[in-house]
């Protein structure tokens, strides 16, 4: 029997998601402390703020609206993740639809923590309606959370490709809105990532097995 610490999902060990997963949260921490100790916003956060403010551009606002509703609220948080489970079962694999609702949950709570703990002002001129506490961007982190899931279910180069453009367009969005400060949003995707792998890891045994056992469902 493979020794669960050799096993690998997406081509990366127990360990390797482990250890890159508590980095890329403790990270996040790292950035939300140095926020804390510097509580005015970064010059990079001005900068890119103040060029939104005095640049606005229509079509990036109302993508930016679009991508406001997909990436949160309701249909975000419960909807997506819902119907992506039911997808992964359909597709018979329970494990990756429990290993992904897992994720999702956690790095929902995961934000919510640090909202709490560092509770960062957001930008003025806020154009939608916003949750406490600007640091991290929960937007940023579902969409990393969602793009990392499906790429360690998934592990193709498009997908990868699909995910990262996904996350740097909500990135960018919710800067669009000044919902947030750009540092928050890679607050966001740090915590998002990193969760995905640390849960990934607790699930390694599990989703390896399943991804043995169910060949032709996953190597198309």
């Amino acid at each position: 029997m493979e020794h669960t610490n050799v096993l690998k999902v997406a081509g990366l060990t127990r360990t390797v998601l482990f250890v890159v997963g508590g980095i890329l949260v403790l990270a996040a921490c790292g950035l939300g402390t140095l926020i804390l100790l510097l509580p005015t916003p970064f010059p990079f956060d001005t900068w890119w703020n103040s060029v939104l403010v005095q640049n606005p551009i229509i079509f990036l606002t109302g993508f930016a609206r679009v991508m406001d509703w997909i990436g949160g609220g309701w249909f975000g948080v419960l909807v997506v993740p819902i119907l992506g489970a039911i997808a992964l079962i359909v597709l018979r694999r329970p494990w990756s639809a429990a290993f992904f609702l897992t994720a999702e949950a956690a790095s929902a709570g995961a934000v919510q923590i640090a909202k709490h703990a560092f509770g960062r002002a957001r930008p003025e001129d806020i154009i939608v309606i916003v949750d406490y506490g600007s640091f991290p961007s929960g937007h940023v982190a579902n969409a990393a959370t969602l793009a990392t899931a499906a790429f360690i279910l998934f592990p193709r180069l498009w997908v990868l490709i699909i995910g990262i453009a996904y996350v740097l367009l909500m990135a960018v969005s919710r800067t669009a809105l000044h919902a947030h400060w750009l540092s928050d949003t890679i607050g966001g995707a740090l915590i998002g990532v990193g969760v995905v792998l640390l849960i990934a890891g607790a699930f390694a045994p599990l989703l390896a097995r399943e991804r043995r056992d169910a060949p032709v469902l996953t190597s198309q």
